[in-house]
């Protein structure tokens, strides 16, 4: 059993100011390049975030699409399911939204499939077995993926309890911030310990050589957008091979 990955980014100094705006734009740059030769080589990117509510997962998605080409990606923001979502399998609505690579190279899921084994096993929305069979049905899609010729990328964003409480409180007191808060985000966090349980094991258990996860440090959410970026620029070099530069 794969441990959730490290990865570049994470521990290294950061940059201040135009250091940090200045290494966000290199690694754009070179992940808009790699991005070319996915579609060039008919290859195709999906990118997973979970993590906890105020994590910043919103903020990294939009660092790391600034600078592609909008034909080539789509960001699916993930809610409850409605319509035929509901009344299919859980993964069949995650399935329907895959693209052939000539369509698009990279799909963003703003949550996943991992709902089943987080939100839906603590509210109670899964039975336990429906739950505990997940861990083997996403070990399962993935690996169909990426058989497939699909690279998997999966991020956790982890902050601390008293971080979270720091950032609902200032969407609260911030004007253009408060549509983010909602009554559901206090909820869930009275049930930290709950979700702490389901997060470990989910990470546990579906952490696989074909698709790890990878831990984001999510404190600094400077550090942790450019952890994600130099995360899929890494895992796509080494896929597509050297020589990709900035364009």
């Amino acid at each position: 059993m794969s441990s959730p990955a490290e990865s570049p980014g994470g521990g290294a100094p950061l940059p201040d100011g135009n250091g940090y705006q200045a290494s966000l734009l290199r690694a754009q740059l070179r992940l808009r390049g790699l991005a070319r030769r996915l579609y060039e080589q008919r290859r195709s990117l999906v990118v997973v975030f979970e993590g906890w509510d105020a994590s910043g997962k919103g903020g990294a998605i939009r660092r790391l699409t600034a600078r592609l080409d909008p034909r080539g990606y789509h960001v699916y923001s993930i809610a409850a399911p409605e319509g035929d979502d509901s009344r299919n399998h859980y993964l069949w609505r995650f399935w329907r939204r895959l693209r052939p690579p000539d369509e698009k190279q990279i799909i963003v899921f703003d949550r996943s499939w991992y709902g089943r084994v987080l939100v839906e096993r603590v509210e109670g929305f899964a039975t336990e077995p429906e739950w505990r069979r997940a861990f083997r049905e996403t070990n399962s899609f993935e690996r169909t993926l990426v058989e497939g010729g699909v690279r998997v990328v999966k991020f956790w964003m982890r902050i601390s309890p008293e971080e979270q409480l720091d950032r609902f409180t200032a969407r609260r007191t911030t004007p253009h911030k408060t549509w983010k808060l909602t009554d559901e985000d206090w909820r869930n966090r009275e049930k930290w310990p709950q979700y702490r349980r389901a997060v470990d094991e989910m990470l546990m258990r579906t952490s696989t050589p074909h698709a790890p996860w990878t831990v984001v440090e999510a404190e600094d959410k400077r550090r942790a957008r450019l952890k994600v970026l130099n995360t899929v620029v890494g895992v796509l070099e080494r896929d597509l091979g050297p020589g990709s530069q900035p364009q």
